[in-house]
């Protein structure tokens, strides 16, 4: 069982990049997946997060930052635009199996980190580095 992430690097205020996380080992469907930030000095925050029924999104990033997948690909992605300093940070992809979750509560894992931590798997983060 693996996550790979790829995509980040340096870039200026304003600019963008499109994270990237292959998924192996396991039936990629059955799994919810989210992406998470931690930033020096810094607990790991969640960053957004998608199943079959939708999607969601911190609102520090909302309206900047777009989660999606590619169930053919196994992939999982995030597009970043608008980057500001302060998204500056490692940012790792992770799963957790839906039966962890209620249909579309989302929030109850990356957000509130209320779900078993065992069940997750995490890759093993990209580094997104904003500033002049």
């Amino acid at each position: 069982v693996q996550l790979v992430e790829s995509g980040g690097g340096s870039v200026q205020p304003g600019g963008s990049l499109r994270l990237s996380c292959v998924a192996s080992g396991y039936t990629y469907s059955t799994y919810t997946m989210g992406w998470f930030r931690q930033a020096p000095g810094k607990e790991r925050e969640g960053v957004a997060a998608m199943d079959s029924d939708g999607t969601s999104y911190a609102d520090s990033v909302k309206d900047r930052f777009t989660i999606s997948r590619d169930y053919d690909k196994n992939t999982l992605y995030l597009q970043m635009n608008g980057l500001k300093p302060e998204d500056t940070a490692m940012y790792y992809c992770a799963a957790v199996p839906s039966f962890a979750l209620s249909a579309g509560d989302l929030d109850s894992w990356y957000l509130t980190r209320q779900v078993d931590r065992r069940l997750e798997i995490w890759g093993q983060g990209t580094l997104v580095n904003v500033s002049t």
